[in-house]
C-alpha cells in the first residue's frame, strides 16, 4: 500500500504487484483453515477465514463445503472444486489465456449476494445444515457490503486507490496467480481412481514456494492426511515421492510440462486434417 501510495509509476506497479500476491497467499491460509488445522480454538478458522477470502471475494463456508466434499469425492463423477476449472480439457493456448482470467466466477458470487439478500440462497450440491447456509448468506451479504464501500469510496473521490489497492492487484494478478497455484494439484493425473497416490500430484518445492502456497505443493500430502497440520507434511513427502505417480522437482518443471502440452496441441489445432476427414 505504502508503494501505492508514493504515486511514482513504477512504485505503484511494484505495489499492484505485491498485494496481488498477497491476496493469493491469503486465499492458500484460508484453505488451511477450511480444514481446521490453522489454530487450537476452532471458532478462530471462520473468524480468520472470512477475512482471508474478502479481496478476492471468496465466500468461506460455501468454499468449505465445497472443497470438504472435493476431497471426498475426488476421482468420481461428483467431484466438483470451488474453483471450477475442467482439468479434462485439452490445454491450448486460447483454454490456457482464458483460465488465468477467468471471472465468470465473479457472476456467481454476485448472484450468491443477491439471493443472500433475498434469503433464497441455497447450497447447490447437496444438503447442508441451516448453520452453514446461514452463515454462507451472511458472508455473501459482507462481501457485498465491501463492494458498496468501495463504490462509495469512489464516489467520495478515491476511485483511483480503489482500483489500484484492490481491483487491479485481484483481477490482473492474484485471479491469474491462483489458477497457477491451483493447476498442478489433478491435471494430467489419474481421473478414473480414487487412488490419491494416482489421482494426485506433489511439487517438492523450495522454501519460497513452499510458504508462498503454505505447502498446497504437497497436495498428495494433504489429500492422503487432510486433518494433518500443514505445517507437518514434509514429514511424509518422501514416502509421497517414492510411492506416488506423479511427482516434480518445482513449479517450473511442471509449468513446462503444461507449456509443451499446449505448444503440441496448439500444432495439432492448426494442421490441416487428412483428405476425406471429417472435422468434429
Amino acid at each position: 500500500m505504502a508503494l501505492v501510495l508514493t504515486g511514482n509509476t513504477v512504485c505503484v506497479i511494484a505495489g499492484v504487484l505485491v498485494l496481488g500476491f498477497l491476496y493469493t497467499h491469503m486465499v492458500e491460509l484460508q484453505h488451511q483453515c477450511l480444514h481446521h488445522s490453522a489454530f487450537l480454538k476452532v471458532g478462530l478458522h471462520r473468524t480468520v477465514g472470512v477475512a482471508l477470502g474478502l479481496p478476492m471475494m471468496v465466500a468461506y463456508s460455501h468454499y468449505r463445503i465445497r472443497h470438504l466434499q472435493h476431497h471426498r469425492y475426488l476421482g468420481t463423477d461428483q467431484d466438483s472444486e470451488f474453483f471450477g476449472f475442467d482439468k479434462r480439457q485439452p490445454m491450448t493456448p486460447r483454454v490456457l489465456l482464458g483460465s488465468l482470467f477467468d471471472y465468470r466466477r465473479l457472476v456467481s458470487v454476485a448472484a450468491a449476494a443477491y439471493r443472500s439478500w433475498r434469503g433464497t440462497w441455497q447450497y447447490e450440491n447437496g444438503q447442508v445444515s441451516d448453520r452453514i447456509r446461514r452463515d454462507s448468506i451472511a458472508e455473501y451479504r459482507l462481501m457485498s457490503l465491501v463492494v458498496v464501500a468501495a463504490a462509495a469510496a469512489s464516489a467520495a473521490g478515491y476511485g483511483m486507490l480503489v482500483v489500484q489497492l484492490w481491483l487491479l492487484p485481484w483481477l490482473l494478478v492474484a485471479t491469474p496467480l491462483h489458477f497457477l497455484v491451483e493447476l498442478p494439484e489433478h491435471i494430467y493425473c489419474d481421473d478414473d481412481t480414487t487412488d490419491v497416490l494416482r489421482n494426485t500430484r506433489s511439487i517438492s518445492g523450495g522454501r519460497f514456494s513452499t510458504w508462498f502456497t503454505n505447502g498446497n505443493n504437497l497436495h498428495v500430502e494433504h489429500h492422503a492426511a487432510m486433518a494433518v497440520p500443514i505445517n507437518r507434511l514434509p514429514e511424509r513427502h518422501g514416502a509421497v515421492k517414492q510411492f506416488a505417480a506423479y511427482t516434480d522437482h518445482s513449479y517450473w518443471s511442471f509449468y513446462r510440462t503444461v507449456l509443451r502440452e499446449v505448444v503440441a496441441n496448439r500444432s495439432r489445432s492448426s494442421r490441416p486434417a487428412p483428405a476425406g476427414t471429417i472435422e468434429p
